[in-house]
């Protein structure tokens, strides 16, 4: 669909007024507004438009400019809602990439000060300088916003430590639709009279909430459940007397229908010094369930569960199975956390729990080390999508995860569930907060047919009568929004759900503020994303096949169900594009959503390979592969990016660096023939401007000098060694046959000292890396079916291949096994093909030992495909010191540093982490990196040159100390 034809009649002229009244972006294009109509709940709906304000004023703008024009706003976060209260007909105002500060931290008062788009984690940390924190932490706590904590009152693991986050908000500033700019917080009765009497909009809104309060105190202390985790509904238990008439804590839960959120004054908490995790395994979920009330009273800070067959899910998907090596025995469990002032304190409380519980849990195990700690709580944060995307089982959706009712009630409640779930022919798997009685779990619904939603919306008002007997509460953390809104009569009443209506019309009175949502929602089965008037257009035919997505691009895209982990700040790969610009569009998130748009048939962007939304999102995408593991549903981006780019060139003109980056294996070849020659022309001053010119390289790069000797020229003329002993066959990429062959030189030596007779090739070949991320996927086949040509007898024969740079050796794991899946001879290869670590891990290789320190960074396409525990493991043998980076992706990434519209980005990327590392490092300490790219970003950009694992090895063997 056209962009313009797309957008209401007077929507261009208020993108104009936006724009020219704001220093923010101001975005109402096709695809930014593809970009926010949906969250991470069965909702879609396209904005108008969307605004990224760079300050409170723009914020205040913004709201000024849509009164004038009488629309919608939607104040949102990170967008990681599920219950559909961050999408809607309206424009979107993203606070999360400029509007993310912490203001400042009052260790003495316990009081912090954010910006609405400041990350939870953000908070956490600062808070952590004062050994206090910000108790709520939410699953998605390392990219939530405040401003959606706060909207939609989250809650966290923690909570049972330290409540809900409207428990830990002391005052709000807001500004309200029509103009009006307040502090609010917790209010004496002598202050709320001097508001009253001061007038103004201010004094009219305190009015009206007392007399709201007046009106509906007693029914409101009558039907307001006691429990934990009530969420759903408004907070007008806070405006009680007994409450301090607190209207901020009034606002919270709110979701943006009331008021936009400018800063917030949170309350901190003692953060416990000393953490000890107790996990206890039962035989079933409510065996663990019936547990929790005689474990409330040992005192714990968190009381989390956790059905085994979301762990059978992540087996099958091969998902953090590192960590969950960690659980004990059992087939559901019980994590435990206890909090002290010192380890023994902490222990103490953990072991006379574990004593109580022996007779009851069928296993226990005691984690003290905080690593072992955070493997299990990795575990217990990949719960939630851990059921999505499981090989040959149905598809599970959000919709009704989030009870919360007393926990004392657990089990009960649990088993009744279960037997309305068997009613409905849906299934589900348990886990989530028990120790505030909140219940979690995705449950496979199908939206396909009016049918089909019908049952579905029958199942929803049984479950609600079935917490409403429990005295519970729809919601306990994820909101109303759109998916339980409809539902609250049936826990409240309808005198209640009036007040609600009330207390909106109060802040609201024009009803722009994020509209049908909490209250006059929308019904609760409208505006389906994949509802039965979803009618995609698939894109065909494709290059790759797609198995575990049973062939079909579209439900490769669909895979994405809006979690954003991909949005994290810190920690692991992805998404690096994201880290160095905050945009929604450089996410894993948000690119499987253009590709989702672009298929889709209602979509505000055009459809098809053609999509200039799409590419232009793709072209920031690193193809780093982090997300192939890193994604909790394992989206495959660098796949299918290169999938569409193939379709987008059928029709369109490669870029320049496709003919000579994406085609560097001819080109070396060419340039190794006279590499003196090539390099006067590539180093000179003057003249290597002219090349970079013309290869599309950016002048601030160097391009790579080529070895005046080929690793192949080297190898043929050197004597064999080791004849008789069993064969490895050394693959002589194109990165370190031509330009650094002392590295394949040294892998050479290393093998025939663990003991085997090297072969090379015998005729050059390319695993084509760098042509998947130019979609020269029609070139990259017939590589592949040179390389399984040429090497079918050392294949068949089952001689171990061995490579040296990770991004080849993935070639052969991953792009290999998804065109050729029914290929026998490119699965033997798969799975005879190992990077120099593994081999020698395998091997049980006992390296020469060293001494001294180092640090490691370790390439995308290793951690993404190959896996590292081998690589440590190689180098712990070797008695290093040595420390693995938590660098994430160096930002190189094959030819993407080198060009010059990504070399900022580039750079942004690498300086977070590894080329500061890097450059702290002592002269003496070794920097290792095995990847070619990575190799070339540290020496560009710090003038160390790093050391291939097989260049460590070979020191050793050489008698070499400390770094080169």
């Amino acid at each position: 669909m056209d962009d313009s034809g797309s957008r209401a009649p007077d929507a261009q002229a208020l993108a104009a007024e936006l724009a020219r009244g704001i220093a923010g972006e101001v975005r109402f294009d096709g695809g930014s507004r593809a970009l926010y109509a949906t969250d991470a709940s069965n909702y879609r709906q396209v904005p108008i438009g969307v605004v990224l304000p760079r300050t409170v004023d723009d914020l205040l703008t913004t709201l000024r400019i849509c009164r004038r024009y009488d629309i919608a706003v939607l104040p949102r976060g990170a967008g990681t809602s599920l219950s559909g209260q961050t999408c809607n007909e309206a424009v979107v105002i993203d606070t999360s990439k400029y509007l993310n500060r912490v203001l400042s931290v009052d260790p003495d008062a316990r009081l912090a000060r954010v910006e609405p788009g400041a990350v939870c984690d953000a908070l956490r940390n600062a808070a952590e300088q004062h050994a206090l924190t910000f108790g709520p932490d939410p699953a998605t706590h390392n990219r939530c916003t405040l401003g959606g904590m706060i909207g939609n009152n989250s809650c966290g693991a923690h909570s049972v430590m330290a409540g809900k986050t409207g428990d830990n908000i002391h005052r709000l500033e807001i500004a309200t639709y029509d103009g009006a700019r307040m502090w609010v917080g917790p209010t004496p009765a002598r202050e709320l009279e001097q508001i009253i009497q001061a007038g103004g909009r201010r004094g009219e809104i305190y009015a009206a909430l007392k007399a709201l309060r007046d009106r509906y105190a007693e029914l409101i202390r009558m039907k307001f459940p006691r429990i934990p985790r009530r969420v759903s509904g408004y907070n007008l238990e806070a405006l009680l007397p007994e409450n301090g008439f607190n209207v901020a804590r009034a606002l919270v839960g709110s979701e943006g229908t009331c008021a936009c959120i400018l800063q917030a004054e949170a309350n901190l908490v003692p953060s416990p010094r000393a953490r000890v995790l107790v996990v206890l395994g039962y035989d079933d979920i409510y065996a663990a369930a019936d547990q929790t009330p005689a474990i409330l009273p040992f005192g714990m800070i968190c009381l989390e569960g956790l059905d085994g067959s979301l762990i059978d899910c992540m087996r099958r998907k091969n998902l953090d199975m590192g960590n969950v090596a960690c659980l004990p025995e059992g087939k559901a469990w019980l994590l435990v956390e206890f909090g002290a002032d010192t380890p023994e304190d902490a222990e103490g409380k953990a072991n006379a729990l574990m004593r109580a519980q022996a007779p009851r849990s069928v296993a226990q195990q005691i984690y003290t080390d905080p690593a072992a700690q955070q493997r299990v709580w990795a575990v217990r944060e990949a719960a939630a999508p851990a059921r999505n995307a499981v090989p040959g089982q149905p598809e599970v959706y959000p919709g009704w995860e989030d009870a919360g009712i007393d926990p004392a009630r657990i089990g009960a409640y649990l088993r009744d569930y279960r037997t309305l779930l068997d009613k409905y022919g849906y299934d589900t798997s348990f886990y989530g907060h028990f120790g505030d009685g909140c219940i979690h779990g995705r449950v496979t619904f199908d939206f396909g047919t009016p049918r089909k939603v019908a049952h579905w919306r029958r199942f929803l008002v049984e479950a609600a009568r079935l917490v409403a007997s429990y005295g519970g509460s729809l919601s306990g953390e994820h909101g109303d929004g759109q998916a339980r809104a409809e539902l609250l009569p049936i826990m409240f009443g309808d005198d209640i759900v009036e007040a609600f209506r009330t207390f909106k019309r109060i802040w609201d009175p024009q009803g722009r503020m994020n509209p049908g949502k909490v209250v006059d929602a929308h019904p609760v089965d409208a505006n389906l994303r994949l509802g039965p008037t979803y009618a995609p257009v698939e894109l065909k035919p494709l290059h790759f096949a797609f198995r575990s997505d049973d062939g079909s691009f579209l439900h490769a895209a669909q895979r994405c169900i809006g979690t954003g982990k991909c949005r994290r700040h810190e920690g692991a790969a992805m998404c690096p594009s994201y880290r160095a610009s905050f945009e929604e569009r450089d996410t894993t998130r948000g690119r499987a959503r253009l590709l989702f748009e672009m298929m889709n048939g209602d979509s505000p962007m055009e459809h098809g390979a053609a999509n200039q939304h799409v590419k232009a999102s793709l072209d920031t995408c690193l193809s780093c592969k982090s997300c192939k593991t890193e994604c909790p549903v394992q989206v495959d981006m660098a796949s299918y990016k290169a999938e569409f780019l193939a379709q987008f060139y059928a029709t369109a003109r490669r870029p320049l660096q496709a003919h000579t980056i994406g085609q560097i294996a001819r080109w070396a070849r060419i340039g190794a023939l006279m590499p003196g020659v090539t390099n006067f022309f590539t180093q000179t001053p003057g003249l290597c401007t002219l090349a970079k010119s013309v290869a599309g390289i950016s002048h601030r790069r160097a391009i790579p000098r080529f070895a005046g000797q080929t690793f192949i020229e080297w190898f043929r003329r050197r004597p064999s060694k080791n004849e008789g002993k069993p064969k490895v066959l050394l693959w002589p990429d194109t990165f370190n046959n031509h330009f650094h062959p002392e590295t394949a030189q040294a892998a050479v030596e290393v093998l025939e000292h663990a003991g085997y007779h090297v072969i090379v090739p015998r005729e050059p070949l390319c695993c084509g890396r760098p042509l998947f991320d130019f979609g020269m996927l029609d070139q990259a086949r017939r590589q592949f079916d040179a390389i399984l040509a040429a090497l079918r007898q050392p294949i068949l024969d089952g001689i171990p291949l061995v490579g040296l740079e990770p991004s080849c050796l993935a070639a052969f794991r991953d792009e290999l096994q998804n065109m050729f899946p029914d290929d026998g001879l490119a699965r033997k290869l798969g799975g005879q093909a190992w990077l120099l670590g593994e081999f020698l891990d395998r091997q049980g290789y006992a390296p020469a030992r060293l001494t001294g320190k180092a640090i490691v960074h370790l390439h995308c396409h290793h951690r993404a495909v190959l896996g590292v525990d081998a690589e440590r493991n190689v180098l712990a043998r070797t008695g290093l010191d040595f420390q693995v980076l938590d660098s994430g992706c160096c930002g190189m990434a094959g030819s993407y540093g080198f060009e010059p519209a990504h070399v900022d980005d580039s750079l942004k990327i690498a300086e977070l982490v590894l080329l500061p590392a890097v450059r702290q490092a002592a002269p003496d300490t070794r920097v290792i990196a095995n990847g070619f790219s990575c190799r070339e970003q540290v020496h560009q950009g710090t003038r160390r040159r790093p050391q291939h694992l097989a260049e460590v090895l070979l020191d050793g063997i050489h008698g070499a100390a400390g770094a080169p």
